[in-house]
């Protein structure tokens, strides 16, 4: 093989893995480059960077067009929230034909969230 033959495949190779990256990046990578601080006033901020009101009502703010998250964390029989951490982590594996984008979260940005949604359920 040819040094020219084996630069293009090494630049085809780094382009494949560069839109992996950007495509679907792994969990690891997302909370190796996307981690915060686990708080509610952490979600709160996360709530207005992904304009999550801009569908759903969350403390009596925010449109319709989605369900309303006010008092989600009361609703739910599950103490550790498993089923909004999995809507959090990827919609389309629980309702393939959901609106909902996959802003693909870290680990911490979901937790983030979380304690914010439990705090405004908790305050009312």
């Amino acid at each position: 093989m040819t040094t020219k033959r084996i630069l293009i495949l090494i630049g085809v190779l780094a382009i494949l893995l560069v839109g992996w990256f950007v495509l679907a990046p792994p969990r690891v990578w997302l909370n190796m480059t996307k981690s915060v601080e686990p708080t509610a006033a952490t979600g709160a901020q996360l709530i207005e960077q992904y304009e999550c009101r801009a569908c759903h009502r969350i403390a009596g703010q925010g449109a319709l067009k989605a369900p309303s998250l006010d008092g989600i964390t009361l609703r739910s029989s599950d103490p550790v929230h498993v089923s909004l951490r999995l809507w959090l982590l990827d919609p389309r594996a629980v309702k393939g034909d959901t609106a909902m984008p996959n802003f693909r979260l870290s680990d911490s940005e979901i937790e983030a969230i979380l304690a914010y949604l439990i705090e405004t359920d908790q305050s009312k």
